[in-house]
């Protein structure tokens, strides 16, 4: 799905893999700019749903992600820039319909943008055995 979403779009591929590496909300992502993921080794965030912030380390693999994906890049530039407004990010609407269309590409019909939540934490449980630390704000 990385592969294919890096076909459609580098900013959906790099959408994408924060959702999979971080376990942000979709929402969240969206707000996400350039200057808030370039040279850094955690994101720092304001959850927009919950108001809390959180910090979420960035493993090796997104960050070389990140790295190129930033090259020549504004520091205030959206991370996933929409393609009609001027500085704005894509809504959480056509987000989802990117990550459903990928889905439907290889017959998945029920992907949507809070399955990249949902594999950061499958991955986390699988790797740590403790969904109380998982759940821990």
């Amino acid at each position: 799905i990385a592969d294919y979403l890096k076909e459609r779009g580098e900013k959906y591929h790099v959408m994408y893999m924060i959702g999979i590496y971080s376990g942000l909300r979709v929402s969240d992502i969206l707000r996400l700019k350039v200057r808030d993921v370039r040279g850094k080794k955690d994101i720092r965030i304001r959850e927009k749903k919950t108001g809390k912030e959180r910090i979420f380390p960035i493993n090796r693999e997104l960050a070389a992600v990140l790295t190129a994906y930033c090259e020549g890049k504004k520091d205030y530039e959206y991370i996933v820039p929409s393609a009609r407004a001027l500085n704005k990010a894509v809504s959480r609407e056509y987000a989802y319909r990117v990550i459903h269309d990928a889905g439907e590409a290889f017959g998945l019909d029920n992907l949507g943008t809070h399955t990249m939540r949902k594999t950061f934490g499958y991955h986390f449980y699988n790797q740590t055995k403790d969904i109380v630390l998982l759940m821990k704000p």
